[in-house]
């Protein structure tokens, strides 16, 4: 699940996959700003990424990651 997270006065946003459901993402997205004072939500590499309520412009959740095109194997 692709994740991006607009952060009030940064041009860039932050962005990376997670391999909760969108429903996961948006439920931790909803308690965070009903009553937390941080997001934090992990990647798909066991990464936690933590942003403040107060900074957040905007959390998009995106599609389930589709296969990716390239000659590298994994």
């Amino acid at each position: 699940m692709e994740v991006r997270i607009g952060v009030r006065d940064v041009a860039r946003e932050i962005s990376f996959e997670s391999a909760q459901s969108a429903t996961e993402v948006q439920d931790q997205v909803t308690a965070a700003l009903d009553g937390g004072s941080v997001l934090a939500l992990t990647d798909d590499k066991g990464r936690v990424v933590v942003v403040p309520v107060a900074a957040l412009g905007y959390v998009h959740i995106g599609e389930q990651a589709k296969g990716r095109v390239g000659f590298a194997t994994q």
